[in-house]
């Protein structure tokens, strides 16, 4: 069925478009139609669907996500997962990147007419008790043992190869500021990964590992704190060197507000050194992209992009480039610049509604009228 979506003002770029008309046939906009149903969105403003490049569909935004899932069996994960993608979807974000689910499970719902479109890396590639290895991806740091990773997770149909070069603070008995592969290891994934036509992008807290994946190749960085053992280290020649290379570092930003939850104590004290060195690589021009790691804790739900945009300001980012960064920019890094992230002829109609100019306030995006995936308006 072809639709024809009318509303007060368009998004698409940097500037606010009036009165756009446009003309849904199937699943893509098109560029004119002689007829169709009209859909009358009245003073709604339109976007591009969002797109949430960081994202854990496995792990359920309670107060202890790993307990959770391993409490589940595959069946009850993947009706949870399912779950958090109808949230995501809801709210506007009609693509996600999921980074690390158990054993493959998030390959299972690409494709469902309810999800969002879904980029998976299946369980990240991690060393026996590293960070996440409870997700079934560990390997032992020696070149066969990581060729195997990588082929194993191309056999499977992966989107997207992610390995933890650094621990995290959700595994006990590894840290974060403590890389957990050297930068050889790290070069044979990346080697293995690019042959088979895949990118690979890194969790990587340490200054040393965010060190080795970029002397690595990686195509792009997650979180990028420079974390160390008392605190945030400076990051040196890594702004610079970062912003060069074009790495697409996600910067794991938004916080939905939850009564009585704080960030923990560890995380508060080096926030604004995090802060700092983020507007930092902002200012000299690095691929940032709007990732939430959303899923991981009681104030990442899985719409929590929503919120993330407008939070982004604490690094100095004018609204027309947050929304920039979680649309085209997006796409993009996902590997889908040719179908997403605008609003034109050829495109994938993924349409977000809001009640609001988010060009002037982004809490807007939170003020949801309709939201349409390929074509299909969202329940």
């Amino acid at each position: 069925m072809t639709l024809v979506i009318r509303a007060a003002a368009m998004v698409d770029g940097t500037s606010l478009i009036p009165d756009p008309v446009l003309v849904v046939d199937g699943p893509r906009i098109v560029a004119g139609s002689s007829g169709g149903e009209i859909v009358d969105l009245g003073d709604a403003t339109l976007l591009p669907g969002l797109i949430d490049t960081h994202v854990h569909l496995a792990f359920d935004a309670s107060a202890d996500p790993v307990a959770s899932l391993a409490a589940r069996d595959d069946a009850a994960a993947l009706a949870a997962m399912a779950a958090a993608g109808r949230t995501a979807l809801a709210a506007g974000i009609t693509t996600v990147r999921d980074l690390g689910d158990r054993d493959y499970l998030t390959l299972g719902l690409r494709g469902r007419a309810d999800m969002p479109t879904i980029v998976a890396s299946g369980p990240p590639i991690t060393t026996p008790d590293g960070h996440c290895h409870f997700l079934g991806g560990p390997a032992a740091p020696e070149p066969s043992a990581l060729l195997a990773a990588v082929r194993e997770r191309a056999a499977r149909g992966v989107d997207v190869v992610k390995v933890m070069a650094s621990g995290g603070t959700m595994t006990p008995g590894t840290r974060q500021e403590t890389s957990q592969f050297t930068t050889e290891q790290l070069r044979v994934i990346v080697a293995e990964a690019h042959r088979l036509g895949l990118p690979v992008t890194a969790h990587a807290h340490g200054t040393e590992a965010i060190r080795s994946a970029l002397d690595a190749g990686v195509d792009g960085m997650e979180h990028v704190s420079f974390w160390s053992a008392d605190g945030v280290d400076d990051p040196g020649d890594l702004i610079g060197r970062i912003a060069a290379s074009r790495v697409a570092v996600g910067i794991t930003a938004g916080v939905a507000p939850v009564e009585g939850v704080a960030p923990p104590p560890v995380i508060l004290m080096r926030m604004p050194r995090i802060i700092a060195n983020t507007r930092a690589l902002y200012e000299a021009g690095a691929h940032l992209l709007i990732g939430t790691d959303a899923g991981i804790g009681l104030p990442k739900p899985h719409d929590v992009l929503r919120h993330a945009l407008a939070q982004t300001a604490m690094i100095g980012v004018h609204p027309a480039d947050a929304i920039r960064l979680a649309t085209a920019t997006a796409a993009e890094a996902c590997g889908l610049g040719a179908s997403k992230g605008r609003l034109a002829p050829g495109y994938d109609a993924d349409i977000l509604a809001v009640d609001g100019n988010p060009l002037e306030d982004l809490t807007a995006l939170q003020r949801v009228r309709a939201v349409f995936a390929r074509g299909v308006r969202v329940k």
